[in-house]
């Protein structure tokens, strides 16, 4: 029986989208990455400790447990968090390249996983209040038949009848990427979601409850532009239309890989060895398995249900082909057909006897409005910059006092006013300016975040940029939607652009590049870098 708690498990990847600032993930790691001067993995971590969830496991890749263990133990913004510190779990089998589902299989998770648990990436910022979202979900389930629940002091607690206790369903979290601060490409998700049968019954003003449907079909957009071209058909079902007729397509939606989940879901993922990403083979399959004949078997959710009956039968090894599962979906695909979709049932299932009840994965979608709590997993430059200028903007404590301010506000805007000189320029409403900066005189800093020990000479200029700690930026240099990364330093009169600066590396005098990356290649001669192609991208390369 799984405990009564909710316990949170913080995923922290290599940082691939951001190499240009994670190039040695043993010293720096993306959850160390700051976020509007604070480490990318504070925002989750202070989100759980909001809602009240203070059993937190970070799961890191072993090289990076060093970096991130010392972080948690000096850094100022870390270390002011709620007791009990989060724990950090670094298995010898976790890989820079594991998938999310992966990692949930891997042993010391399972062990580490004792309840119904929240799955969060560390590069999630979320303003939506989290007891919000659990709240819904508690209602949902209750509503279902399957949860009573209660949100006290203590935090988040759930109480199950013992017969419902495996059949609990999940939630999820879709933002709409469109909104402010939308990106060029950025990573977008197609599902199709259904309301669910009480919509509308009233519910109390500021509830997420509307916002709550079932989820019936998710996947990324690039899986389903590769699956339209090898199959030349779209993947579903006409039963599912029928069955849900109110279902709606949406195509602008990323998935913030925020998930609630039973316990019971832990058991499904180790079942199933061909579960590569909780996003599109767990959330997506479990959709799924709502409606389409054989696959809860297929997935071992009679066993994962059902275990008294399940040790009484042989047991087998869930083989289940991904692109089989997918292509079995449509009734209209030409060429040779699906046995399984010939006879609406797998083979070797007496479905008359084990007719399956799944549970729903819900999603919380969140609505068209520009007022909407700000949701984004900040895993390009550009959504680091845009999120960083945006928390920029938010008043400070020192301002409107803690009652008004928002958890994201920093104490005050500049935090060292001394090291600011005379006849320099900072709008105190859109900068936020960290400790032991010095700024020298005519220096004009606009809309941007300057990290702690930082140096800005005389007459430079920053506009709309972010610069991580220790910088130091040259006299008359001109800075604009630019990342500048960890005590980089910048010639005198450089003009830069649009362009992202590695850490430690030194940007010569009067440097002019728009939509660059200057990066540092170790074991790279200078006779190396001659007459050779400027790689893909526009990464300039220095010796």
């Amino acid at each position: 029986m799984p405990s009564a708690g909710l316990q949170a498990i913080v995923l922290c990847g290599p940082g691939a989208s951001l190499s240009t600032f994670t190039s040695n993930p043993e010293e720096f790691p993306k959850a160390l990455i700051p976020i509007a001067n604070r480490p990318m993995v504070w925002y989750p971590l202070d989100w759980c400790y909001r809602m009240g969830i203070t059993d937190i496991t970070i799961i890191v890749p072993k090289s990076s447990a060093k970096a991130i263990d010392a972080a948690l133990s000096r850094d100022p913004h870390l270390t002011t968090l709620p007791l009990p510190k989060a724990d950090i779990l670094a298995p010898e089998s976790l890989a820079q390249n594991s998938g999310t589902a992966e990692i949930l299989r891997i042993p010391e998770v399972r062990e580490a996983i004792h309840g119904d648990f929240l799955v969060l990436p560390c590069d999630l910022i979320c303003e939506l209040a989290g007891e919000s979202l659990l709240e819904a979900w508690m209602i949902k389930q209750a509503g279902l038949g399957r949860l009573s629940s209660s949100i006290d002091s203590r935090g988040p607690h759930t109480s199950f009848d013992v017969e419902q206790s495996r059949q609990r369903g999940g939630l999820g979290v879709w933002f709409e990427t469109k909104a402010e601060g939308s990106t060029k490409r950025e990573e977008t998700d197609f599902i199709i979601t259904a309301p669910m049968n009480d919509a509308r019954e009233p519910t109390p003003e500021g509830s997420l409850v509307p916002h709550i449907q079932r989820l019936i079909y998710s996947t990324t957009a690039d899986t389903l532009k590769d699956i339209q071209e090898e199959t030349q058909d779209f993947p579903l079902r006409h039963s599912v239309v029928a069955k849900h007729p109110r279902a709606r397509v949406l195509t602008t939606y990323r998935d913030a890989h925020i998930y609630l989940f039973p316990h019971w879901v832990s058991q499904m993922v180790a079942r199933n060895k061909l579960m590569e990403s909780i996003s599109e083979d767990v959330v997506g399959w479990w959709a799924k398995a709502t409606w389409q004949v054989g696959l809860p078997e297929k997935l071992g959710l009679q066993e994962v249900f059902n275990p008294e009956v399940a040790s009484k039968e042989p047991q087998q090894e869930n083989t289940i082909e991904p692109r089989a599962v997918l292509e079995g979906m449509s009734t209209t695909r030409k060429g040779e057909s699906n046995p399984q979709s010939q006879t609406g049932q797998s083979p070797n299932i007496d479905h008359a006897n084990r007719k399956l009840s799944i549970p729903p994965f819900l999603a919380y979608v969140q609505p068209r409005d520009p007022q909407v709590p700000l949701i984004r997993r900040v895993d390009t430059a550009a959504l680091l910059l845009f999120v960083s200028l945006r928390l920029a903007k938010l008043n400070s404590v020192e301002d409107v006092g803690r009652p008004e301010a928002s958890p994201w506000s920093h104490i005050c805007k500049i935090a060292y006013p001394d090291g600011v000189a005379q006849k320099t320029t900072i709008n105190k409403s859109d900068c936020l300016i960290a400790e032991n900066v010095t700024v020298e005189s005519k220096a004009i800093i606009k809309e941007s975040v300057v990290g702690a020990n930082c140096h800005i000479k005389t007459g430079a200029r920053l506009t709309r940029c972010l610069l991580m700690d220790g910088v130091v930026v040259g006299e008359g240099c001109h800075l604009t939607g630019s990342i500048i990364g960890r005590r980089a330093r910048l010639g005198s009169k450089s003009i830069l652009s649009d362009c992202e600066v590695q850490d430690g590396n030194v940007i010569p005098d009067e440097t002019e590049a728009k939509n660059e990356k200057f990066m540092v290649f170790d074991g790279l001669d200078a006779s190396d870098a001659e007459g050779e192609e400027e790689p893909e991208g526009g990464d300039i390369l220095v010796e």
